[in-house]
Formats: C-alpha cells, structure tokens, sequence
C-alpha cells in the first residue's frame, strides 16, 4: 500500500482510505467491524467518518458510524495502529445541536462528543463538513453569495480549532466541500494569526466530476493541501450497474432517492462510454474508475467505501492497478467531449 504525506504535518496516510458512512444504516456493526479488520490487514491505516453519519442523516442514528468505529478501536485496542479522521457538520440538519454552525461554542462541543462516541482520547484529522458560508458545494451552481448573510469567521472557527490541537484533542485540520478561496484564506489565517494550517479538503473527484482541477488541484499542488477524494465511484454510477435505468436491489440508488447527483443524462452517457473503455480494455469498471483517482499527483486519500465485502475486495484491487497510456487517452478524449456532466 502506497503512503502520502498529510500535508506538512509529518503524518503519512494511505492511499486508499475506508470511507464509513453506511456504517449504521446499510452495514450492521459486526459488518462495519468485518471492514475495519479487512482494511487494516490489507494495509489500509487511514479511517474517515463524520458526526453526522451515517447517510442518509438522521436523528435516529446520527452518530452510530462513529460509536461503530469506536467499538472496533475498544476491542481491537489498535488506536495507534490507524489514523482517525472525522467532521463537525456545517449549518444546517437541525437534529445536531439545533442546528449546527461552526462557533467556538459548536466545535468544542462536536469535538467532544466525537471523541465520546470515537471512545479516543484524540482524532488525527478534524474537518470542517462544509463551510459555515454561503458557497458552491454539493453540486450547487450559480451565484449564492448573500451579503448580509449570518455567517461565522473564519477567524473564530480556526481559533476554535486551535484550542483543540493545543488541548491534544486534535492533531491536524482539513476542510472538507470548500472552494479555492475557502482554503486559500484559511491558509492566509493561519500564516498571519498564528493558526493551525490546514492539511487537506475533502472534495468529491471522480470521472464524471474533475471540477477540483480547476483551481484546486494547483493549490494542492503548489500549498501542499491535498485532495482527500470522496466519491470516487459517483455513488456506485460509475460501476455501471446502473446503466440504462437499472436499479439494482439493495443498492444506495435504489434504496435512497435523494442521491440524484450522478444520474442526469449526460452523467449516463459519459458513464456507458467509460464503462465501455474500461470493458475493451478487460478492466472492471470500478476499478479503472479508482485507479484513475489514485493516479492524480495532487491526491492525498482515495475515499473507498462499499455495503458488501465483495464490493470492498474488488475496490481494493484497484490499488495494484496501473492504467496504461491507451486507457488515460481515452478516458481524456470522452472528458473534453463531455466534461464534468455532474458537478
């Protein structure tokens, strides 16, 4: 298993990162336990989850994916052994604290009850889920700036940060659904206010949205804040075992409506024609999918996640897998055709 540096921070993190947010809602706590053990084995010593998980969120369970993973450290007694990522939810979801924001107040808070539920002492890696303003993320487009919105500083949310890497709950920051002028002034804070610097954002990256090269990719580049990338297979789209409006039983499309992301029509016909690249290459569509985002210079982690362990197996081949010249130059030809069809 190949290792990247987080950031400046000194902390080497796998390539291939378990993603845990079925865990608690499409996996059961002896399966999410099942897939730590598996991970750990194959090399993998990077975990990622957040407060609000699982998904879809919900007061019931927000959560349970940390107290799973939490269960698995206290059994395992392997904290040492694995770095622990997870995040304070932005505005919003009402279900956590009434609604939470990213206040000093919020994030001591969240932060505690993370480690609670983590049953640790300290998390490697604490993220901001999505900023406390208004900007593009989650695929939104168009213009959403308000001028008079209620918004906290950035300032305070990364003070507040501070005193929890001071108080050695926290040993380093990301940001998680930002924008190139959201890590660029938080790295500016951080230079001039003495601030904690931040390692890593966590954005989706996939072939059916490379929107991170865009301005973002130069930033991890040149500021050594590289991409922890979150849906790399577009929810499962880009298996392609949801080609021609299949919608497979027990599956996240199938079972969840609100993950519509990745299914307009020219994200399905990007995706039959990746899909058809990778089957006359004799590859697996998912894994040729993985192994591109494991490509990228500027990737810190691949996020990779799965409901079954044949699914999680297969995605972990895809860390052996090296495409060939042919197979990048196709995937860019139908890029430049149809680029970024789900942003």
């Amino acid at each position: 298993m190949q290792t990247r540096p987080l950031g400046t921070t000194g902390i080497e993190v796998s390539r291939l990162c378990l993603g845990t947010m079925t865990f608690g809602e499409q996996n059961s706590e002896a399966e999410a336990h099942e897939q730590l053990d598996r991970a750990v084995t194959f090399g993998i010593n990077f975990i990622d989850t957040a407060e609000m998980y699982p998904v879809p969120p919900k007061a019931e369970t927000q959560g349970r994916t940390e107290r799973y993973i939490g269960s698995w450290l206290k059994q395992r007694g392997s904290r040492d052994d694995v770095i622990i990522a997870t995040k304070a939810s932005g505005p919003g979801l009402e279900h956590i604290r009434g609604g939470p924001r990213l206040t000093r107040d919020h994030l001591h808070q969240a932060a505690d009850e993370s480690l609670a539920r983590l049953q640790t002492d300290y998390v490697d890696l604490y993220q901001l889920h999505w900023p406390d303003r208004k900007t593009n993320f989650f695929g939104k487009l168009g213009y959403p700036y308000d001028e008079d919105e209620d918004t906290t500083p950035l300032e305070e949310t990364l003070t507040a940060l501070k005193e929890l890497v001071d108080a050695g709950k926290v040993r380093a920051i990301g940001l998680s659904n930002d924008t190139p002028w959201g890590v660029m002034r938080a790295l500016q804070l951080a230079e001039t206010l003495d601030l904690p610097r931040v390692a890593s954002v966590q954005n989706p990256y996939n072939l059916l949205n490379r929107t991170f090269e865009v301005g973002l990719a130069e930033i991890a580049h040149r500021e050594r804040v590289g991409l922890l990338a979150y849906s790399p297979l577009a929810f499962g789209v880009l298996s392609g075992k949801y080609l021609e409006g299949a919608r497979p039983e027990g599956a996240r499309l199938t079972l969840f409506e609100r993950f519509q992301r990745y299914t307009n029509p020219q994200a399905e016909a990007a995706t039959a024609e990746y899909v058809r690249i990778a089957r006359d290459a004799g590859l697996d569509p998912a894994q040729m999918a993985l192994a591109f985002v494991n490509s990228r210079p500027f990737l810190t982690s691949n996020i990779i996640g799965a409901t079954s362990m044949e699914q999680f197996e297969s995605n972990l081949e895809s860390e052996a897998l090296k495409l060939d010249q042919d197979v990048l130059e196709a995937i860019e030809a139908v890029h430049r055709r149809q680029p970024n069809p789900a942003p």
